[in-house]
Formats: structure tokens, sequence, C-alpha cells
């Protein structure tokens, strides 16, 4: 499962982009499903394998003991986590390191569009 270190990079660059565009055009104030709903638009309009709500099963001993569903997973291996809050804090990076976790990978990109410029944190687990 998985992209070459440069190409995920390409990828979270291309997702950055698109997050940017968003946040341009919408300015901030709107709920976090708004913005998932037009990045999920720009990634697909740019050619972009994305799907919302991803699921992942979480695992103890073998059993399955619950599920994650991530905002978005892009092209299979980029987990993109949308927030709409003041302030990222640990409680935002630990959803971020479970579902990576969860779905063997190795990339969450964590977005904000609280304020009128977007924040951006990457969480990066087995590199």
């Amino acid at each position: 499962m998985g992209m070459e270190c440069s190409e995920l990079n390409a990828l979270c660059e291309k997702v950055i982009g698109a997050s940017f565009a968003v946040s341009n055009s919408l300015g901030a104030g709107f709920l976090e499903k708004v913005y998932e709903r037009a990045l999920l638009t720009e990634l697909r309009l740019a050619g972009i394998r994305v799907v919302a709500q991803a699921p992942f099963p979480v695992m103890y001993r073998e059993e399955v003991v619950g599920e994650y569903f991530a905002d978005l997973l892009v092209e299979g291996s980029l987990i993109v986590e949308l927030e709409c809050t003041e302030r990222l804090g640990a409680e935002h990076l630990a959803k971020c390191l479970n579902y990576l976790k969860a779905s063997g990978l190795r990339l969450c990109l964590l977005v904000n569009f609280y304020r009128t410029r977007v924040e951006l944190k990457r969480v990066v687990v087995g590199y």
C-alpha cells in the first residue's frame, strides 16, 4: 500500500493548493462539512481520486473493535483530516495518528479552515 515518498509529497502539495483555493473562495465561518464537500469537489475537478468518510477498521488482537472514518482519503494513500477550530491541539494530532495507525498509511494532512488563512500540519509516521 502506498506511494514513494516523493509521490506522496507531490500529492500532498496538490491537496494543500486545493485547500488554499477552497479557503480563498469560501473564506472563514462555514461548518466543517461545507469545507469537506468543497475540497472534495476541488480535488475531483483536478482529476485526483478522493473518497469522503473513508472507513478504516480498528483492530485489537485480530478482532475488529471499531471503525474510524477519515474525512478524505486521497489516491488511496493520503488521509486529509479537516477541522474548523480556533486552535489545533494535541487531540487533533492524536486523531490523525489514530487514523494512520488504523489505516497503515504514513501521512495525514491536518487542515484547519477556521481562520481566513488556512492552517496546515503534516502528521507523518514510519519515515
